[in-house]
């Protein structure tokens, strides 16, 4: 009897052993396995999926086969990890280990937004927009209710978001990136704020914010910011008004056509800074750092006038006489390929 028992002991342990074994060669071969794609492919994982739940359907889409002993492998060796949404590049070749090291590694697909120093707040909800792998929920808000939402209560938009590449990912919504970009504009102003230079005619950083939208209109050149700042200050401080065309382009909104006219420059909207003095109410444009240190080291001189000459850059003066000497030269006789400013780089958006 004892010696059957131990018999029917060798034969369980050796079938045990062998059904073991057996196991392991086909979760090998289940890892092993390519996947079958002829072309590359991305797997949208939803926020709370679960590794099995998507091997399911990449098994019953044809991707590859053997989902149970890829679960189990999940299981019992990357339980720890958490599957983080998003997207996931396959591509033709990649094994079904790749693509659970993909998942381990949390390497999802992530895309690219750049909001351009100059542009306007209307331009930026229209790129937002145009993200397709964003969920858009600020569609149908007002700019008063988006603020709201982004705990800004009362807050005008214009100029409050720091104009970078901001990186997400499939499924982060709008409303988060624009969170990204208020911060980051919070935490540059106070840091440049708390640099300032002495002597500012500026009650707060608010302030500061609004003449750094200015020169970021206006400067055509880079090492032009800090004089051109430099030209507002001292009209500021002598009460003479700021008279910058770019405001009264953004009073007009969506009626300004290209053209600015002697009306325009009349025209008595809040924005016009020819016929109200100091700053205009709020930014005009997304403000870059570069602007935001000029507005608070404005570069000393006498100059009260600049005119553009066609390049990018300015003649300043400080009399109105040399200023209307060069006005007659490089504004009344405009070359072909005049500009007073680059043009505004279009958006561009990508995945890596």
């Amino acid at each position: 009897m004892m010696r059957k028992i131990s018999v029917l002991l060798g034969v369980g342990v050796l079938t045990a052993g062998l059904l073991l074994a057996l196991a392991f060669w086909w979760q090998r071969e289940a890892l092993q396995q390519p996947l079958q794609l002829s072309a590359e492919q991305f797997v949208d994982v939803a926020a709370g999926a679960t590794p099995g739940g998507v091997l399911n359907r990449l098994q019953a889409e044809g991707v590859l086969q053997d989902a149970f002993w890829l679960r189990l492998y999940w299981r019992f060796n990357l339980a720890e990890h958490a599957l983080h949404s998003g997207e996931y590049r396959l591509t033709p070749g990649m094994t079904a280990r790749e693509l659970l090291t993909l998942w381990q590694r949390g390497e999802v697909v992530q895309y690219s937004l750049t909001l351009v120093e100059g542009w306007n707040f209307q331009q930026v909800r229209s790129a937002l927009a145009r993200q397709d792998k964003l969920v858009q929920e600020l569609a149908g808000l007002s700019d008063a209710q988006l603020m709201t939402r982004l705990g800004r209560d009362g807050l005008h938009p214009e100029g409050r978001f720091f104009p970078d590449t901001y990186r997400y990912v499939r499924g982060m919504r709008d409303l988060d990136l624009l969170k990204q970009a208020l911060a980051r504009m919070d935490e540059v102003l106070a840091q440049e704020w708390a640099q300032r230079a002495e002597g500012l005619p500026y009650k707060d950083p608010g302030q500061a914010l609004i003449m750094a939208s200015l020169v970021e209109k206006e400067t055509g050149v880079p090492h032009e910011r800090e004089e051109i700042a430099g030209v507002f200050v001292r009209r500021l401080r002598i009460g003479m008004l700021l008279q910058t065309d770019p405001t009264v382009i953004y009073g007009l909104g969506a009626r300004y056509n290209g053209n600015l006219t002697r009306a325009n420059l009349r025209e008595p909207t809040p924005y016009n800074t020819y016929t109200n003095a100091g700053l205009p109410p709020t930014p005009i444009a997304l403000v870059g750092r570069a602007a935001i240190h000029a507005a608070l080291h404005p570069a000393a001189g006498n100059s009260l006038y600049f005119v553009a000459r066609g390049d990018g850059s300015h003649v300043f003066s400080a009399s109105l006489d040399a200023h209307n000497r060069a006005v007659r030269e490089f504004q009344l006789k405009r070359r072909a390929d005049y500009r007073s400013s680059p043009a505004t780089p279009e958006l561009k958006k990508d995945s890596q």
